[in-house]
This record gives structure tokens, sequence and C-alpha cells, in this order.
């Protein structure tokens, strides 16, 4: 039988995004099929489709960091999971399709009753959220956070994941962001008339504890001078390279980024201020702790299931207006996750 399945053969914009239909994939030893029900679409993928991200995989690939889906079929030796079960897992690419085999230990259980949208918000988004928080830069009560695009995927999901610990919370947004920052409990900044290293000492005096900082580059630098002192940059991102969702003019190199990244961490320590830069890999730490990502994803789902945290969906899709959802992405200002949706979930009015 076929299936649908969106495809890159060749580096640039929304255009190379092509809908293939082919003969629905069959799992291997150790694999499950799963048939996706909703697919995240966020930055990364757009880096992927440029070709300058560092996890970009050869040509031609299927774009998509992250899913969750339903157990359709298992392959030789699969134990422990049933056909018909929710799941959830992070490929990196490959979650734009309708029908994907995926081993058996990447995937973590759904609870019933979750909206897949919502569900997948957790996966890439909060997790990096979440482990950002509780790793990279523990923080509590009282304790000062700056933001950037707070209103967008990872930024919404940081605040509402520090809300809960108590977090005094600042967040660079455009002016159509500001009322979600606000409601989700933090203090907007106007980054396109506003000097953000400005306003964040006119607010706080000494600055910051931390900032989340996905853009990369340069920027870094500008986030550590909103750091009071002792503070730390985790730096996450390098959405610097785009511009307007397309690859900015000699960004082409792909691993350019983490040569800053490199300069931007040995700088915090030879600089005076004690004011550092840390470095967060969901890819990474999912690599080197891989039962840590599985921990933090199910904690992640129980608080959705108790509705401790309300995921924002700007945008559900289908699956083979895949380039619309880039275009809408690049374009910047999107308020929470747009996600491509499959036969069998619900699209939101309007969107199709």
């Amino acid at each position: 039988m076929k299936h649908t399945r969106i495809v890159v053969t060749r580096y640039g914009g929304p255009e190379e995004l092509q809908v293939l239909e082919e003969e629905r994939p069959e799992p291997k030893e150790g694999e499950v099929r799963v048939r996706v029900l909703s697919a995240g679409v966020a930055l990364p993928d757009l880096l992927m489709r440029e070709g300058v991200h560092p996890e970009t995989p050869r040509l031609p690939f299927t774009p998509g960091w992250d899913l969750v889906g339903v157990v359709d079929r298992l392959g030789g030796g699969v134990s422990g999971i049933e056909r018909g079960q929710r799941v959830a897992a992070l490929p990196i690419f490959g979650a734009y399709a309708e029908f994907v085999c995926l081993p058996r230990r990447e995937l973590v259980l759904v609870p019933s009753g979750l909206d897949a949208a919502e569900a997948v918000s957790l996966v890439l988004n909060y997790v990096t959220a979440y482990q950002m928080l509780h790793l990279s830069a523990p923080v509590g009560p009282g304790r000062r956070a700056l933001i950037h695009g707070a209103a967008g995927g990872v930024g919404s999901a940081l605040l509402q994941l520090g809300r809960l610990v108590g977090l005094e919370m600042y967040g660079t947004c455009s002016s159509r962001g500001a009322s979600a920052v606000t409601d989700l409990g933090g203090i907007p900044i106007d980054y396109r008339d506003l000097d953000f290293v400005k306003e964040i000492h006119r607010l706080t005096k000494d600055g910051v504890d931390v900032v989340f900082d996905g853009i990369g580059g340069t920027h870094i630098w500008r986030s550590r001078k909103a750091l009071r002192r002792g503070g730390r940059v985790v730096a996450y991102g390098l959405t610097s390279s785009l511009r307007g969702g397309r690859l900015a003019p000699g960004r082409r190199h792909r691993f350019r980024g983490i040569a800053i990244y490199a300069w931007a961490i040995a700088g915090g320590w030879l600089l005076p201020g004690r004011r550092r830069v840390v470095p967060y890999s969901i890819q990474w730490l999912k690599r080197v702790k891989p039962a840590r990502f599985r921990q933090d994803l199910i904690a992640l789902l129980d608080l959705l299931a108790r509705r401790n945290i309300n995921p924002l969906v700007a945008h559900r899709f289908p699956l083979a207006e895949a380039r619309r959802a880039h275009e809408l992405l690049g374009k910047g200002g999107v308020t929470g996750k747009i996600v491509l949706v499959g036969d069998g979930s619900s699209l939101e009015s309007g969107a199709a």
C-alpha cells in the first residue's frame, strides 16, 4: 500500500519540499512501524532543508525531528509494545511521513486521551526547555531569566516550565507575541523597538541569572551583556543563520555556528565577570544519556495529562502542506508550535 512522505532532494527554500507517494516501509528486526499522527515543524527543520544544520543527513532525506503516532506493525524480536498504542519519538529526521519505521528503543509510550499535536510539542521543544532549566542552568524561586523568542515553541515551553519553578522571567518577542508572553508569566520586551540589554538592566538593575539563547552566532555576546555577575548564557540554537526562513548570505558553512560557540565558551571563562556560555544540544544529550531523555519526556507527558502545562499549537497543517508550514515559520512571529497532522488527527479551522 502507498503512503505519503516529504523529501528534500537538494538544499534550498521551502520549494525544495517535495511530496512523494511510495510503498509503505516495512519494519526490520527490532523495529516498529508507526502511523504518524503529528509531526512537529521546527527551526532546525529549516536549517536542515538549507543544508547547514550539523545533523543534516545526506540527500535525499525526509525532514522531521519529532513525532507522535500509533503503533501499526511490529518487526521481528519486538516486545513490550502492542499495535494500537500511542508513542512518541525524536528521530531527528524522517518524521514528515505517514508511516515511519523506528527502533523499539526510540519509542516512548504516550498516555491515552492526549491531543497528538500538544503531545508532539513536548518531544523536542519541552524536553529542550526542561533539560536546559534543570541541567544546563539550575534555577529556582526568585532567580531571573531572559528568554529569547519567548513566544515561539521552545520559548513558550520555557515560560510555562519556568513559572512552575518560580522564575522571574523576561522574554524578547515581537509585538504580536507580547500578549502570549504576558499570559505565560513573562515580561515582554519588543526586540524590534528596544535594546534588550539596556531594557534588562533598566528593569533589573544588575541583570539576569540566565539567558536562553536559541539565536546563536554573535548574538551570544549581546546576551552575555544582559547577565549579572556569575550568570550564564545557555546557547542552544543557530537561527541567526536564517533570514526570513532562508539561509542568510555568507552562512553556507555547516560548522560556522559551532566555531562561534567555541569562541563564546572560551571567552566566558577568560573574560572578567564570571559570565559563562554553556552549550546545550538535545540530540547529543539523548545519545549520551538516552534514559534521561526518556525519563524527562515521561515526566512532561505526566504534566500534560494533569494540565500543569498547556502547549501552544499555532497551526495544524496536512502533511502535504509542509511547504506552507515552512513558509509560515520562516516569516517569524509564530506563537507556539506548528504541527503537520496525518489522517485521523483534527485540523484547526482555517488552517487547511
